[in-house]
């Protein structure tokens, strides 16, 4: 035992140049558990909501007001959430976490402000004083609103391929013409 062959290194102490160590931003955060189309749906939720948020905060005056703060408090949820979710799915926050709760979560978190942040949009396009910063939060709103449903959509018709995958095939059914006791 006393010769190291028990106790040796088990990781590579230099890499091949093709496997180098990550560095910075890289070594905490990877986006390789997303796909590319889920990539791209939650690139795009944040910017638009982003975007809502931003054009919504330039607007200095309004008639009727209700709306305004509405859609101010879903837009900046709406971004707030969507940052969260890609902070869980990019860092070690997601091994931590047990896969298809994190999965879960971030469907019914992204159906459900998809659906507020509509409702916001709707409501403010309604009490809006019709300035071209309220045009665009609305506009904003609504392009928000439309990915965070097509998101939510796409991850529904992705559990359903892969359950439909998972299930066994089902046997042939016949039917009897005879009796049985006959």
């Amino acid at each position: 035992m006393e010769n190291g062959t028990v106790y040796s290194p088990t990781t590579e102490e230099n890499p091949s140049p093709g496997r180098a160590p990550r560095r910075g931003l890289g070594a905490c955060c990877s986006l390789h558990r997303l796909s590319r189309p889920q990539r791209a749906f939650k690139l795009a939720e944040l910017l638009l909501s982003l975007l809502a948020f931003i054009s919504e905060e330039v607007v200095s005056q309004c008639t009727i007001c209700g709306g305004l703060y509405f859609f101010e408090f879903v837009s900046c949820s709406a971004f707030l959430l969507s940052l969260l979710i890609l902070v869980v799915y990019c860092t070690s926050v997601y091994d931590k976490v047990e896969s298809p709760k994190v999965k879960l979560s971030d469907f019914y978190i992204t159906a459900a402000t998809g659906g507020v942040f509509l409702l916001a949009s709707i409501i403010f396009a309604a009490t809006q004083d019709r300035t071209s910063a309220e045009y665009a939060a609305v506009v904003f709103g609504f392009l928000g609103s439309i990915v965070f449903i097509a998101d939510a959509v796409n991850m529904h018709l992705q559990d359903r391929r892969a359950a439909d995958m998972n299930k066994p095939e089902a046997a042939p059914k016949t039917t009897l013409t005879e009796p049985l006791n006959a």
